[in-house]
């Protein structure tokens, strides 16, 4: 097995209500593909492949990383469908959607409980379609050649981190709300597991003026 190291997507459009409109780098976005590639150039991080899901803020951070490896795109490594969740929630239960920033520490979970336990009709996909996609696609990902960047979106990463360490659905939204852009998480096989070593780094980010650039929505 190889090890993985999962990357979040730049920034996107964070005043989005809908998954389309949500769907593409900020400037900030884009600069932090940018500096995340220069980084793993100038460490001369070694990386063999490169995988990414379909949408279009994965496609423009892989691009802007420039690694000069030739992405491998995948659909099963994108993203829930977060907002068509969330409307659904608020259709059926009543639950709004957060008009604040600070809200969706509550209702982050809200959507995953729900979702999980069949309570949302009409899903674009249920839980464990979802679950079981991300396990198929990282273990076919790790019994690959060679180390392998995977740029993908943060409930994805939470679902990978929850799966390797067992946690529920409180741990696996806690994760999913700390993720912040262009951020590496790395899966490493021990034992014949996926096992997390890297949560949320980046180094890219940590300089003083670049700081204010650590963002998770």
């Amino acid at each position: 097995m190889s090890h993985i190291t999962l990357i979040r997507h730049g920034q996107a459009n964070s005043e989005a209500k809908d998954e389309a409109s949500y769907d593409r780098l900020s400037d900030l976005g884009h600069e932090q593909a940018a500096w995340l590639g220069t980084y793993l150039q100038d460490t001369q991080t070694h990386h063999s492949r490169l995988y990414t899901g379909t949408l279009r803020r994965h496609r423009e951070t892989a691009a802007g990383m420039a690694t000069g490896l030739g992405p491998i795109e995948d659909a099963r490594l994108n993203e829930l469908e977060y907002f068509t969740l969330a409307t659904l929630l608020e259709e059926q239960h009543g639950i709004p959607f957060p008009t604040e920033q600070g809200t969706f520490t509550h209702h982050l979970p809200q959507v995953f409980e729900h979702w999980k336990q069949g309570r949302i009709e009409g899903p674009p996909e249920s839980f464990q379609s979802f679950h079981t996609r991300i396990e198929d696609a990282l273990n076919e990902i790790a019994s690959g050649q060679g180390p392998a960047l995977v740029v993908t979106s943060g409930g994805l990463i939470s679902m990978a981190m929850a799966q390797a360490m067992g946690l529920g659905i409180p741990a696996m939204a806690r994760i999913a709300l700390a993720i912040m852009h262009t951020s590496m998480h790395r899966l490493f096989p021990i034992g014949g597991h996926l096992s997390p070593v890297l949560f949320n780094a980046v180094p890219h980010l940590e300089t003083p003026e670049r700081r204010s650039a650590q963002t998770h929505i």
